[in-house]
């Protein structure tokens, strides 16, 4: 296993898209689901039939749907073994523009533990059983045998992939897997289950708003901010059940990433401080919603850097 590629000479490029099939196809023979993703790690957008979820969603996603898409649609949902999809013309145009080799973890029976610094990987290897380990570019990915639902941030510079997520692939590793331990699912039993609303005792202030007076140094029109601003606390306040402080994570993460080429300032923090209410708002213990929103920041400020 070798760290992450570094970008091919422009006379190589063509030949990515046949070196990622091949990987995905031989993963898919050991029963692991792969799916394209993009320069940047993400996956692909729906296509027009499924934008914005207007099909129903994915048999396999949370709120199970119909949607039988030829496509690479629905991010994790799509990864599969079948060589038939992976080898079609939908999913060539995609290997095409693929930045990268995709995986559904959870798909696989597999669990990664994402260690995106080296005070997270310190602090594994104080913690969990050894187990296969690969490198990555700021840190590591733990790979254990057993599935269980992700989670994003369950403590400083720890994501959990597994069900319903997916992770780059970056090799097979090197060490023997072991048994998923306890210790990993213990580290989101908290939000597991989010409590009822009212019964959480916060000590944020009644309304933190954003506006040109805290970013004087922001590129985008107040419009622009607010509108996303908004969608993203709805996203997070619909988490009335579980997955709140994950979901809070993820919009300060796509939020902050925004404002990457702003000279600053913008006023992030203003924003984490909504995002962190509307979590809380749901039930979310202020301390873990802070330290959810506070990892997406500055997981945007060290992908921008």
């Amino acid at each position: 296993m070798t760290p992450d590629r570094k970008t091919p000479p422009p006379h190589a490029t063509h030949h990515l898209d046949d070196e990622h099939l091949r990987t995905a196809l031989e993963l898919a023979t050991a029963g692991v689901p792969v799916l394209p993703l993009r320069e940047g790690k993400g996956p692909f957008g729906n296509c027009r039939t499924c934008a914005k979820n207007a099909c129903g969603g994915r048999p396999n996603m949370k709120s199970a749907g119909p949607c039988q898409c030829p496509g690479v649609c629905h991010a994790w949902a799509a990864a599969t073994t079948d060589p038939n999809v992976i080898n079609s013309p939908l999913w060539g145009a995609a290997w095409r523009q693929a930045g990268c080799v995709g995986y559904h973890p959870g798909g696989a029976g597999l669990t990664v533990v994402d260690l995106d610094n080296a005070a997270a990987v310190a602090w594994a290897r104080e913690t969990l059983p050894l187990t296969r380990t690969v490198p990555t570019t700021r840190g590591e990915h733990w790979l254990y045998l057993g599935a269980m639902p992700s989670h994003n941030a369950v403590r400083p510079g720890v994501d959990i992939k597994s069900h319903m997520s997916y992770a780059r692939w970056l090799g097979p590793g090197t060490g023997t897997m072991t048994a998923l331990p306890p210790a990993v699912p213990a580290l989101v039993v908290n939000e597991e289950t989010t409590s009822a609303p009212g019964e959480v005792v916060s000590s944020l202030p009644e309304r933190a708003v954003w506006d040109r007076t805290v970013a004087t140094g922001c590129r985008h029109t107040e419009q622009y901010v607010t509108t996303g601003l908004e969608r993203g606390l709805a996203l997070v306040r619909a988490r009335l059940e579980s997955g709140a402080a994950s979901q809070a994570f993820g919009v300060a993460r796509f939020l902050a990433a925004q404002h990457a080429q702003c000279p600053g300032p913008c006023g992030l923090d203003v924003i984490g401080a909504q995002i962190v209410a509307a979590a809380v708002s749901v039930g979310v213990p202020e301390d873990y919603a802070r330290r959810a929103v506070t990892n997406g920041l500055q997981t945007a400020e060290r992908t921008a850097a």
